[in-house]
């Protein structure tokens, strides 16, 4: 149930039209993925395997630990996010965050390039764990969050495969556009609100090129 109401979440916040569920596509045991991804130990994974004929359907699995998700069970971050629990909030959102942005560009016949998917993942991150923070915690603004995951977390280089460096360029484009977000934030009456949403919205929808263009002109 975690994860579709975080897909419900994301969904809500972008208003997006996707009519498959997370659930749907979710291996908590590694054993029923394919053979070159079992020997990973990674406690997320999104698999995609594209289509075997023309105008096939591609693949797709979203691989979470059970353990984690056990975790995640007894510590509902959806109910209350806080130290013990942001890690492995962070990445059970972030399988669901490229499920949903895979199927969102899929039904668009749009490519997606793993820069973007990403950042998105990066950004969803701040957004959502923003969003439950303020909900659980009103009168405080999350001033920790932004340092938190863009300052504190640390690449895995056994996790990374030889990726290192597109992981870093994506963390830095979702911190830029995430530092312009929270001064927004931070400044926002309750009437000016929804122009961040429908910022939010805009930027889901841009190209991969327009999205790095668009962050680079932030001040």
């Amino acid at each position: 149930m975690l994860l579709r109401d975080v897909q419900r979440l994301l969904g809500g916040i972008y208003d997006l039209g996707v009519d498959y569920d997370v659930d749907d596509f979710l291996v908590t045991d590694r054993a029923n993925l394919p053979p070159q991804v079992r020997a990973r130990t990674n406690a997320e994974d999104v698999i995609v395997a594209p289509p075997s004929v023309p105008g096939g359907e591609m693949a797709l699995a979203v691989y979470l630990d059970r353990d984690l998700l056990e975790r995640l069970r007894r510590a509902d971050p959806l109910r209350h996010l806080h130290t013990g629990n942001v890690a492995d909030w962070w990445t059970a959102l972030e399988g669901v965050s490229h499920f949903l942005y895979i199927a969102w560009n899929a039904t668009h016949d749009r490519p997606v390039s793993l820069l973007e998917l990403e950042m998105q993942a990066e950004i969803d991150k701040y957004v959502t764990s923003y969003w439950l923070l303020r909900r659980q915690s009103p009168a405080h603004f999350p001033a920790e969050l932004h340092r938190a995951l863009f300052e504190r977390t640390r690449i895995d280089a056994r996790l990374a495969d030889g990726r290192e460096d597109l992981y870093r360029h994506a963390s830095r484009y979702a911190e830029r556009f995430c530092r312009r977000l929270e001064q927004r934030l931070r400044s926002a009456r309750a009437g000016e609100r929804p122009g961040v949403l429908a910022e939010l919205r805009r930027f889901y929808r841009y190209s991969n090129a327009r999205k790095r263009s668009h962050i680079e002109q932030l001040a």
